[in-house]
């Protein structure tokens, strides 16, 4: 007879991956970060709402996590599995580069983050110790989230993506010191409120507590740099696609587990060993390999989150929970954003990383824990600010998205502060292009060549100061505003070239530029033959679509490859060409 079998992880496993199927497509489908849709799953199916329910509806158990451990031991490796992939994409000299952010900006950061949300819950009746440790672990922000959020929005290697970075890799580094804070406070209470805690003994431990920290990542970096390539040299002579994976996983789990037992935090191990990892050969394919195992650990690390909110505590007190979360974010973000400005960050990235970092951090459960159980934090008081730090959290992805709205704005307003939306004095012959993308460099790069006058317009102001500075006469504007492209010389153009990628805009441009000019060549780029249909439709001349052209180009080449004449084969794709286009024009979608 078969041995009886506690189906509880497998359950809960099942509910996961039900979940994940679920929340992923749902949330491409309303264009919201799945990030949300993984806390608010959290949230439903946790041990404080459906899987609290399970012993009076056992039915509920069957879709309902009940087990917040077991969730939380396999949550903390997504987090490290997500730095060891931001590890691969840098480098220890672009790292290098990175240091008066890392340890100026994010160092500061956290210390003047601590002493002002620290001030605030010392004003609320805390004792000091109470109020450093709480000050300390709010300071902190989520890098799961956070690197996440930019990493969904491709935006980790723009300023305000290596600004933030260099902010959560230093609150990284700044686990060792809080955590012996909360050692040596918890101690002085353990001796019953009248032990002391002298200068010299708080240095000396902190000092012993850096030693092993720093002696970890000189262990890990320098047995890696002289191990990590000839191992997986080794392992890629088998030609083993599983012992390969096995030994990025234990290259990953056993770093991980190195700094975990020096003080740090998993996730810098990790991230080690990705920096390490970068600098061979192996890194596109350990990249590809690791992908899959950082998604799923990452979806389960939100769930957690989710999980932690328990909501009958929240109904106790609502208004101060409420009024206690976006005062620290608010707090938070004020810090930050002023903090940039003085490391002469412009106001558009000071003020998106600001909102992004303003929520808390996954670090805040493990400190309130320890400062709950060594008698530092009252019962109350740990769980009212781990609903703080819950709330904050989940606010991320809105405050996020908020960020991005007001660095736009921001970037927006500089630009037109500098005088960017300054066309200058119209010139005749001048061709507009609009749009200064990739597709759009290259058509200017051209006529720069063949020395034909032109204008290009950009609504990026970022794309736009880029553009200036290397003396293009470029603008910043609105290319679907009639006032606007009669500014830059509408009436006197001999063609307009429209290259934005968005659809929407495009059509708007050419309607715009068809309303006051009927006759003037307009030539626009198509994302689809749908798209082309409208475009010719609002009045474009001529229609270049993206796939088509470079089918086209393909098949020249392999016409040229296969021994046909030059002239022959530009007289087929010229056929074809006009063939495919003439549907278009009678607006018929063909293909």
């Amino acid at each position: 007879m078969a041995a009886a079998t506690d189906l509880g992880v497998y359950r809960e496993a099942l509910v996961f991956l039900g979940t994940a199927g679920v929340v992923i497509p749902l949330m491409a489908r309303l264009r919201i970060s799945p990030v949300l849709g993984f806390l608010v799953a959290g949230l439903v199916l946790g041990p404080h709402s459906l899987g609290g329910l399970d012993e009076t509806w056992s039915w509920l158990g069957l879709i309902a996590i009940t087990s917040q451990s077991a969730v939380d031991r396999l949550a903390e490796l997504g987090v490290a599995f997500l730095l060891f992939s931001i590890g691969l994409q840098l480098s220890f000299d672009r790292l290098w580069t990175m240091r008066r952010l890392v340890f100026g900006f994010g160092m500061l950061q956290v210390v003047l983050t601590t002493a002002a949300i620290g001030a605030v819950t010392l004003a609320f009746g805390n004792t000091l110790d109470a109020s450093l440790v709480i000050g300390a672990c709010l300071a902190l922000s989520s890098t799961a989230i956070v690197l996440q959020l930019l990493a969904e929005q491709r935006r980790l290697s723009s300023v305000a993506g290596r600004s933030i970075f260099a902010v959560l890799l230093a609150q990284d580094l700044a686990v060792v010191p809080i955590l012996f804070l909360i050692v040596v406070f918890g101690g002085a209470v353990a001796e019953g409120g009248g032990g002391s805690v002298t200068a010299s003994s708080v240095s000396a431990g902190l000092a012993l507590a850096l030693l092993q920290a720093v002696g970890a990542i000189v262990l890990i970096v320098g047995v890696g740099r002289l191990l990590l390539r000839p191992l997986f040299r080794l392992v890629a002579r088998t030609h083993s696609r599983e012992l390969f994976m096995a030994t990025i996983l234990f290259i990953v789990v056993g770093t991980s587990l190195l700094t975990h037992f020096a003080g740090l935090s998993m996730a810098l191990g990790a991230f080690l060993a990705g920096l390490l990892l970068s600098e061979t050969e192996f890194r596109r394919q350990v990249e590809v390999d690791i992908e899959p195992f950082k998604g799923m650990l990452l979806g389960l690390f939100f769930i957690s989150v989710g999980m932690r909110i328990d909501l009958s505590e929240v109904s106790r007190t609502p208004l101060l929970l409420a009024t206690s979360v976006v005062g620290m974010a608010v707090l938070k973000a004020l810090v930050i954003a002023l903090l940039a400005r003085a490391f002469k960050l412009s106001w558009s990235v000071a003020l998106e990383a600001g909102l992004l970092l303003a929520g808390g951090g996954e670090f805040a459960f493990l400190v309130l824990g320890m400062a709950g159980s060594s008698g530092l934090l009252r019962p109350d008081v740990e769980q009212f600010m781990l609903l703080v730090a819950s709330g904050t959290m989940m606010l991320t992805p809105f405050l996020a998205r908020l960020g991005r709205h007001v660095g736009v704005q921001a970037r927006r307003a500089a630009a037109i502060t500098d005088g960017f939306d300054d066309p200058g004095p119209i010139e005749p012959g001048r061709t507009i292009v609009i749009g200064h993308g990739r597709v759009g460099r290259i058509i200017c790069d051209i006529l720069a060549k063949q020395g034909k006058p032109f204008i290009a317009i950009e609504r990026d102001p970022d794309v736009v100061a880029r553009g200036r500075e290397i003396g293009r006469n470029l603008v910043y504007g609105d290319a679907t505003s009639r006032a606007f492209l009669r500014q830059c010389g509408l009436a006197e153009a001999p063609a307009v070239v429209v290259t934005m990628h968005d659809p929407a805009a495009a059509e708007n441009a050419v309607a715009a530029i068809r309303a006051d000019r009927a006759d003037i060549p307009v030539i626009v780029r198509a994302r689809d033959a749908a798209h082309a249909v409208r475009l010719f439709q609002l009045g474009a001349s001529e229609v270049v679509r993206e796939v088509l052209e470079a089918s086209f180009e393909i098949a020249s080449t392999v016409l040229q490859t296969l021994g046909l004449p030059m002239g022959k084969v530009i007289a087929i794709i010229h056929d074809e060409r006009d063939l495919r286009k003439k549907p278009l024009r009678e607006g018929r979608v063909t293909d």
